[in-house]
């Protein structure tokens, strides 16, 4: 039988361990150091690439980072963070290579924002205005939130837009994988500002742009970070019947 005829007919045993791998997937903000295997982390990897890609280019390139090499980026990017709050004038350096978010953000999409962003510092005690616990907070992000392992994904700049479309299901089969196994992660576009760091550090090309980071890992189940949850908007609010 050819590949592409089991693929046809393979069955999905268990549909509700695959529905809640993707519904149980959730931005973890806490992570024990338990560390994960190589093993485990190719083998995520290697069902992640089952992703669909334009003409099947496979533009992801992965970075896998562990010890002291997470940790010198950490250290990095926290000094370059530190010091771009108390110099407002240096943001012209810390510019991503594309624009992840809008430029002016609209509603529906500024509501939704503000809730996502207030929910979660409002379950840590975090108070609007308090600048030195939103910048501490913040700056979990590149430490990767204590997670034993760190991601950083790139794309050749020759690529087209399209690409950014298949690096999202790319990272959507990871984290799913990831869930299968008992895992946990967090895309991370905060790290993207610091890309000009995060890039040589990793040894990547001229010729690669940072997509994101990913923080990999054991949730710790006992950090209150990790009990929020945000909402998701309805099928219909959403979906277009035609017919």
């Amino acid at each position: 039988m050819s590949s592409d005829t089991s693929q046809l007919n393979a069955p999905i045993a268990d549909q509700a361990s695959v529905d809640a791998a993707i519904e149980n997937r959730f931005c973890v903000r806490a992570f024990l150091p338990t560390p994960v295997p190589r093993e485990m982390i190719q083998d995520i990897l290697r069902v992640a690439t089952r992703a669909p890609s334009g003409s099947n280019a496979q533009p992801w390139k992965v970075y896998v980072l562990q010890g002291d090499a997470k940790a010198g980026l950490s250290e990095k990017v926290c000094a370059a963070h530190d010091a771009l709050r108390e110099h407002t004038e240096l943001e012209a350096r810390f510019r991503p290579d594309y624009d992840y978010y809008p430029r002016h953000w609209v509603e529906p999409y500024l509501a939704r924002r503000r809730q996502c962003g207030w929910g979660l510092y409002g379950l840590l005690g975090i108070a609007k205005g308090d600048g030195d616990r939103m910048h501490a907070q913040h700056q979990r992000n590149y430490r990767f939130f204590d997670a034993p392992v760190g991601m950083m994904f790139t794309l050749d700049r020759v690529m087209g837009q399209g690409s950014l479309v298949d690096y999202g299901m790319f990272l959507q089969n990871i984290m799913v994988a990831a869930r299968a196994r008992g895992l946990h992660s967090c895309p991370q576009a905060a790290w993207n500002n610091y890309a000009h760091i995060v890039l040589p550090h990793i040894g990547a090309s001229a010729e690669e742009m940072l997509v994101c980071g990913l923080s990999l890992g054991h949730a710790d189940t006992s950090a209150k970070v990790n009990t929020y949850s945000t909402p998701r908007e309805p099928v219909e609010s959403f979906t277009h019947w035609l017919s």
